[in-house]
């Protein structure tokens, strides 16, 4: 017998089937992953240092503001990094 989780799996594939990708599609999603990681990772530790630096010296307001640049910035870099990748996907799913 399958679990309530596996019915509901197989239901969402029949409704809207997963498109295979090649090895040339999956070096894609993984190079696009590696690029974005690298992005994210250097401008944490750019605004992670100014951060530093604003506590230190006490300025609240800076804080707040850098925090905010940084969640924004992250949030933005993960978009981008989806779009590209729901390109690759997309494209998979247009050449079966």
């Amino acid at each position: 017998m399958k679990s309530a989780y596996e019915l509901a799996m197989d239901r969402l594939d029949q409704q809207d089937p997963v498109p295979s990708l090649t090895e040339e599609q999956r070096l894609q999603l993984a190079e696009i992953d590696q690029r974005f990681k690298a992005r994210i990772a250097e401008r944490e530790f750019n605004l992670r240092g100014h951060l530093a630096k604003a506590r230190r010296e006490g300025d609240y307001i800076e804080v707040r503001e850098l925090d905010l640049q940084l969640q924004r910035e992250l949030a933005r870099l993960r978009e981008q990094a989806e779009e590209e990748k729901q390109k690759v996907r997309d494209a998979a799913s247009s050449n079966p």
